[in-house]
């Protein structure tokens, strides 16, 4: 049985260091094209992922974004490419290296019995590299919280590793979807969830970036947890008017 064809897509920003070397892993994998989302990166990483297209024409692309900048917001243009191109499953992944491309084939091959597969660092078999204890401990406590606000029952909702069968990416209200930052990744899995999108985690070993810096920070997760707050919210209070106006047409 043949592989299923995938569109990676890697959102990127001042990753010049980091792309050619990714690309170069990505390409590989036969069954793989690489779509490259470039947001405005001021260290030239646009003109890196246009060689990079030429090297590997028809298996790499390169959108160039303009406008307001976020990981969301370049999510979302690579995804409403992707719902119109020929392949199986969308990826999604980080560049710089933190998410190994060696893993990729493992969660691909999971999309034969799930709609979104997750690469999850706290399933047995994941784990984290390099990250110092506060880190580890600010990412363990954000996904508990998580859990414990949206009922999510996934151990890792913050992991950018992703791989979704095209009908179900296709499914999701893009147009709904307002977040910008990192609590992208949160807000879109929990409504795939919401909507009953089958999900499903396969273990990875996530390693804390060698070249750049990092663009997570403490404001980031504070956004995110009090984006989390408001979903979980509203998502108990509509379930509660549902019961509510159950209760009143069964009594009527």
């Amino acid at each position: 049985m043949p592989e299923p064809r995938a569109l990676v897509i890697v959102p990127t920003y001042t990753e010049r260091q980091n792309l050619p070397m990714l690309t170069d892993q990505l390409m590989q994998h036969a069954n793989v094209r690489l779509l490259i989302v470039d947001d405005q990166s001021p260290d030239g990483t646009g003109d890196v992922a246009d060689a990079l297209a030429r090297r590997y024409a028809g298996r790499v692309e390169v959108m160039h974004r303009t406008g307001p900048r976020g990981l969301g917001r370049s999510y979302l243009d690579g995804f409403r490419k992707a719902v119109a191109e020929n392949v199986d499953v969308v990826c999604q992944m980080d560049a710089d290296f933190s998410h190994d491309p060696a893993q990729l084939p493992s969660l691909i091959a999971g999309v034969a019995n799930a709609d979104l597969v997750l690469g999850s660092r706290y399933i047995p078999g994941g784990g984290v590299v390099n990250w110092p204890l506060r880190r580890m401990l600010l990412s363990r406590f954000a996904n508990g919280y998580i859990r414990t606000v949206t009922r999510l029952t996934v151990r890792d909702c913050t992991t950018g590793y992703r791989c979704w069968r095209l009908p179900a990416l296709g499914a999701l209200p893009l147009d709904r979807i307002r977040s910008e930052g990192y609590s992208f990744l949160i807000e879109t899995l929990f409504m795939a969830a919401r909507s009953g999108v089958r999900v499903a985690e396969v273990p990875i070993t996530f390693v804390e970036r060698v070249h750049g810096e990092s663009k997570m920070s403490g404001d980031i997760v504070r956004e995110a947890l009090v984006r989390v707050t408001q979903w979980g919210v509203e998502h108990r209070l509509g379930q509660l008017r549902g019961r509510r106006r159950s209760r009143t047409s069964g009594g009527a």
